[in-house]
């Protein structure tokens, strides 16, 4: 067996944020070893170049000096040496993020891929990780929690973790501090949530919630291979949210208002947000961990992996999400279709669905959807909003021509055995040769529309025959996320099409849609908003403003853009339907009675 390469990380001056990492290569090149770090993270699709946070590195073999070239912004080639060469690496970590490192005096975080050292060719050989405690003594009360397999550290403990190789040792996140562990089972299997930054939650209903929505994900695919634990790494702060998925757990970020406090019963809007985070990320256990595309069998970590399948992986992933928070009997079939509608609003609200379709946003991430302008919304659309309509298209469209006989269950299902259980990768049109396959249905029209191509779905008519109503109305105001009913009998306010935001204390619009009234008067993203028909306008008061008006009615605007004051002419149009909500027909057919009965699986 190879000798393993041995890495050692220390907290090693919490206040000014520097881990220090060890790295020994037992056998190195001996024409020069070359060691690299990662450019990137899986499952976020941008170039992140983790190397800028190197503070310093030095290397020695045998008490002598090793001298170290860097070749280019990420890697570094070691001078010859036949002896074990031990590299020695300061990392800055203030990213609080979960695709970041972050450590200060209260906790310690990180990701592999932004701490730890590739050795070029020996990729494969096993790795032991050894995680000390800040050597001041500022964490002896610190647990250390992880997924990664323990050699000698006890559970929650400081001590020496294994990986088979360096691709499982950068996919194993640590969290390191005065974390709350609340710990489950589901399908047999030992779960955990360790919880840092808060702890007046209701941990005992979080636990028995998740293991609900674990179970329901476990039955629906199966225990994926290698999975004897499960960890989900919540860090809570005042406002945020986002979520990564790895192997075997996941990494979180939450606001502290989202969670449940003890005694609250419902599920409010921000719970609800929290277990949807929650299920995506263990669905990506099998979609996207396991089961992957092609072009990322394996990763190529210092540069960008393209491929048109993210909408199968990430959209897919988010229609199951909320989807299983229904079926799993957490949230009701009216919340699900809450948050459905919602999702519908988003894309219909995104002018870019016309100009770039879900297999094109999948393979343009890189440049575009990771690195979004102030154009976005007029030039590209998400792979998974859009992806997960797709699929819900897609499920709906199956259920309904083959009669229930197949769905998209099923497809993911055999995808699963094809691809995820024998890690071969799926080929870029895999999703739609199984989808066929499976289905004995024709659906090269449908790949081409709406995969390929840029046209809306039939959503309404879909949902029709599944006893489901779908409504597009004008919005509310510009909080008006959808979801519901329009919320008064008065009429909604004309419409301006610009996105009107507080940012450093300036009243700035950050969004202009295409083809709106603000565009035809010239609102550029960036103008600071002054004066709207000779009153002040904020981000607060934007829709009262727009409320003293009426479609079709011409309105002086003032803007500074830069330094300069511009006066403006705005000509106000009706507000477009763009809002959906939806609502299950309180008398449906009988056959789109079955058909929603065995799609939300209700009783």
């Amino acid at each position: 067996m190879a000798t393993a390469h041995r890495y050692t990380i220390t907290p090693k001056n919490p206040g000014a944020h520097l881990f220090e990492v060890e790295l020994t290569v037992a056998e190195p090149d001996p024409a020069g070893q070359l060691l690299t770090m990662p450019a990137w993270i899986p499952g976020s699709y941008k170039i992140r170049d983790f190397a800028k946070h190197v503070v310093s590195i030095r290397a020695e073999s045998e008490g002598e000096e090793v001298e170290l070239t860097k070749l280019d912004k990420s890697s570094w080639q070691c001078a010859p040496r036949e002896a074990p060469v031990s590299v020695t690496v300061e990392v800055f970590a203030y990213d609080l993020n979960v695709r970041g490192a972050h450590l200060d005096k209260t906790h310690a975080f990180f990701n592999g891929s932004c701490v730890f050292l590739a050795v070029d060719g020996q990729e494969d050989r096993p790795c032991e990780l050894t995680v000390r405690p800040p050597p001041d003594g500022g964490g002896d009360d610190w647990r250390v929690a992880t997924s990664m397999p323990s050699k000698d550290a006890g559970l929650y403990g400081f001590g020496t973790y294994l990986a088979s190789d360096y691709a499982e040792l950068i996919d194993h996140p640590f969290e390191i501090g005065n974390v709350l562990i609340g710990e489950f089972e589901a399908a047999g299997i030992p779960h955990a949530i360790a919880v840092q930054g808060d702890t007046h939650f209701d941990m005992r209903r979080i636990c028995h919630d998740l293991a609900t929505l674990c179970e329901h994900h476990l039955r629906f695919l199966g225990t994926p291979h290698g999975l004897e634990r499960y960890l989900f790494l919540l860090t809570v702060v005042d406002s945020g949210y986002g979520g990564l998925e790895h192997r075997c757990s996941s990494s979180l970020l939450c606001s502290r208002a989202d969670l449940p406090r003890r005694g609250d019963k419902k599920i409010t809007d921000g719970y609800r947000k929290f277990l949807g985070l929650c299920s995506h990320e263990y669905f990506h256990l099998w979609n996207v961990k396991r089961m992957k595309p092609e072009r990322f069998t394996p990763y190529d970590l210092r540069s960008e992996n393209y491929t048109g399948l993210l909408w199968v992986f990430e959209g897919i992933t988010s229609y199951y999400d909320d989807l299983a928070l229904a079926r799993s009997g957490l949230i009701s079939a009216e919340s699900y279709l809450e948050l459905l509608a919602k999702t519908v609003t988003r894309v219909m609200r995104t002018q870019g669905r016309f100009r770039q379709s879900v297999e094109e946003s999948s393979f343009e991430t890189w440049t575009k959807f990771y690195q979004q302008d102030a154009n976005a919304s007029n030039a590209i659309v998400s792979y998974y909003s859009k992806g997960s309509l797709v699929a819900l298209a897609l499920d709906l469209t199956l259920r309904k021509e083959t009669d229930g006989a197949c769905d998209l269950d099923a497809v993911m299902r055999e995808c699963w055995k094809r691809y995820g259980e024998t890690g071969d990768g799926m080929p870029e049109r895999g999703l739609e040769s199984v989808t066929q396959s499976v289905s004995g249905l024709d659906l090269a029209d449908f790949f081409e529309r709406y995969v390929r191509g840029t046209a809306d779905l039939p959503l309404e008519n879909l949902l029709r025959d599944f006893g489901v109503k779908l409504h597009l109305r004008p919005a509310n105001s510009s909080k008006d996320e959808g979801g519901k009913p329009a919320s008064d009998e008065s009429s909604p306010a004309p419409w301006l099409g610009a996105k009107l935001v507080q940012r450093g204390g300036r009243q700035v619009f950050s969004v202009v849609h295409a083809g709106s009234p603000a565009e035809v008067a010239g609102v550029a993203p960036g103008d600071e908003a002054v004066a709207f028909g000779g009153l002040r306008i904020t981000a607060g008061n934007i829709d009262a403003r727009l409320g003293d008006h009426h479609a079709g009615d011409t309105v002086p605007l003032k803007v500074f853009r830069r330094d300069a004051l511009l006066d403006l002419t705005v000509q106000l149009a009706e507000p477009p339907d763009d809002t959906c909500y939806m609502e299950l027909d309180p008398d449906p057919a009988s056959d789109a009675k079955r058909r929603r009965q065995e799609w939300l699986s209700l009783d």
